[in-house]
């Protein structure tokens, strides 16, 4: 019987590299010169820091240039509040690593309320889901694809 997982997951090589660049990029920007401001990656964490909130927020973009660049979805973001300690402005961006219960309850959702021929079922943090035909799964993957679900999804382990 084929059948598929549903996966979010952010490459942590490419997410070191795009971080790296960031930094380039930022050493290298007229906005810039003569500022305290890095970028510093610790595990799926990216803490930015800078002399304002303004230059936070070019960070931010520019950041999301270098994610789009290397292929990793700018959607896995969760960006927190920015905070002041005295002069320097910091903030926290953390990754998203698997699907949590809400979301994967919501994908399941959008397979039954569409009622195509196949059956997902929740694995920890992954949505399996399986079918009798292979062009069942490839409608469901279109179908989950379709849906705004705020989270970057990516297909593994297609057997059939």
């Amino acid at each position: 019987m084929p059948s598929f997982d549903f996966v979010s997951e952010v490459d942590t090589v490419e997410l070191r590299n795009a971080v790296d660049n960031a930094n380039r990029e930022l050493a290298t920007r007229f906005d810039f010169r003569n500022v305290q401001a890095s970028f510093e990656l610790v595990k799926e964490n990216v803490k930015l820091s800078a002399e304002g909130e303004f230059q936070l927020q070019q960070m931010r973009d520019m950041l999301r240039g270098q994610l789009a660049k290397r292929g990793v979805d700018a959607n896995a973001m969760d960006s927190q509040d920015p905070e002041a300690t005295g002069r320097a402005w910091h903030q926290n961006i953390t990754f998203k690593q698997g699907i949590d219960t809400p979301t994967a309850k919501k994908i399941v959702k959008v397979i039954k309320d569409n009622k195509l021929k196949v059956q997902a079922s929740i694995q920890g943090d992954k949505v399996r889901v399986t079918g009798k035909k292979r062009d069942d799964l490839q409608t469901a993957i279109a179908t989950v694809r379709g849906a705004e679900l705020g989270l970057p999804l990516q297909i593994e382990n297609m057997r059939d």
